[in-house]
């Protein structure tokens, strides 16, 4: 049966009592009328042992946080992005060193992108129910079928780190998992907003680059807006609605509240900071990629690299889209550069592969 942590000493006691070398985490979280995840449960395996950690009550958070800071002791988790995000809301650090199950699971060839439940299966035969995915995790108190669900997320991740742990050290390539979890862990550490967040949105490239400019202000002041009010972003401003202003930006400030008559969620008590915002230059714009489909050029350079990709990854034995994915690949194309993301033992892997077919298409 799971141990129930419901006073913040205790939690402190047993980090002093014995230091395990490893600990398996998970979180329950809501998320869904925040912009920011509220952690709702934490389960923790050490040893033979499953601590369901209650983060709603006063210190817990802080008796926890002795705990993700502490250096000698591996975090096993699986797909822990949005952990680490709510991780880092709740008690202001992340859980370093990190092994995630999910990257491991690639990494080793086993599967892309797999669940937890499946990658359980596949490592111990057992099958898990989905049965309490849904579950209001703020209530207390949870449920005993809440508690079992919650027990089950942590109570297989030591099996599943011993036996990846073994076909990476096989492989060699351990190295790759600690510098794919770093970077991760570097990319919520330092999330300030996407900074190019109009690239993202497919009707951009119909846009014309003084619109993409007006839909990038939109964009950058929906995201502060989000954070600093704790709302989701579709609440501050929908899709639509921003890029039909920065296609046809109205005049004054009666104007914009005419095509606010238009959308039944506009953001009417909002409506001159939208237009602030939207008249208002930023000082990186000028600087700003644009979004734009593939030329026919192009999309024959990505084909040839997407090919080329793919022949390496079977030669690996790496799951498709690991390696490298279409928008790293159109982002090679069109700055010519290595990006950041792919990382350094992605690009030892790519670099004999992709150089020269990057070559041919800059020499026609």
């Amino acid at each position: 049966m799971p141990h129930w942590i419901t006073h913040p000493s205790e939690l402190s006691e047993r980090l002093q009592a014995s230091r395990p070398s490893r600990i398996g985490l998970d979180t329950e979280f809501i998320r869904e009328r925040t912009y920011w995840p509220q952690l709702a449960l934490v389960q923790m395996a050490i040893g033979e042992e499953i601590l369901l950690i209650d983060p709603l009550i006063p210190g817990m958070n802080e008796a926890l946080r002795e705990w993700l800071t502490a250096t000698d002791i591996v975090k096993v988790m699986h797909s822990a992005s949005e952990d680490l995000v709510t991780f880092k809301c709740a008690c202001g650090v992340l859980p370093r060193p990190l092994f995630d199950t999910q990257i491991a699971a690639a990494l080793a060839g086993v599967g892309g992108g797999m669940g937890y439940q499946k990658l359980v299966q596949e490592v111990t035969g057992t099958l898990l129910t989905k049965g309490e995915t849904r579950s209001d995790w703020m209530r207390r108190p949870l449920s005993p079928a809440q508690l079992e669900y919650a027990a089950d997320d942590v109570r297989y991740l030591f099996a599943i780190h011993d036996e990846l742990t073994r076909r990476l050290t096989e492989q060699d390539r351990l190295g790759w998992l600690a510098e794919d979890a770093e970077r991760l862990l570097a990319t919520v550490e330092h999330d300030d907003g996407e900074r190019w967040p109009h690239v993202s949105l497919r009707t951009a490239q119909f846009l014309e680059p003084a619109a993409q400019r007006r839909l990038l202000r939109l964009l950058r002041w929906r995201d502060l807006q989000a954070r600093q009010s704790d709302r989701p972003r579709s609440w501050i401003l929908d899709n639509e609605l921003a890029s039909q202003l920065a296609r046809f930006p109205p005049a004054d400030l009666d104007a914009l509240l005419r095509q606010f008559d238009k959308f039944p969620k506009a953001p009417r008590k909002l409506a001159a900071a939208v237009w602030e915002a939207l008249n208002t230059p930023l000082p990186d714009e000028d600087h700003a990629p644009l979004a734009q489909a593939a030329t026919d050029g192009n999309k024959a350079v990505l084909k040839r690299l997407q090919d080329a990709v793919a022949q390496r990854s079977r030669e690996l034995g790496l799951p498709d889209g690991i390696l490298a994915s279409r928008r790293h690949l159109e982002t090679l194309i069109e700055q010519r550069s290595w990006p950041a993301p792919l990382g350094q033992w992605r690009r030892d892997a790519l670099e004999a592969q992709l150089t020269p077919l990057l070559e041919d298409a800059a020499a026609q």
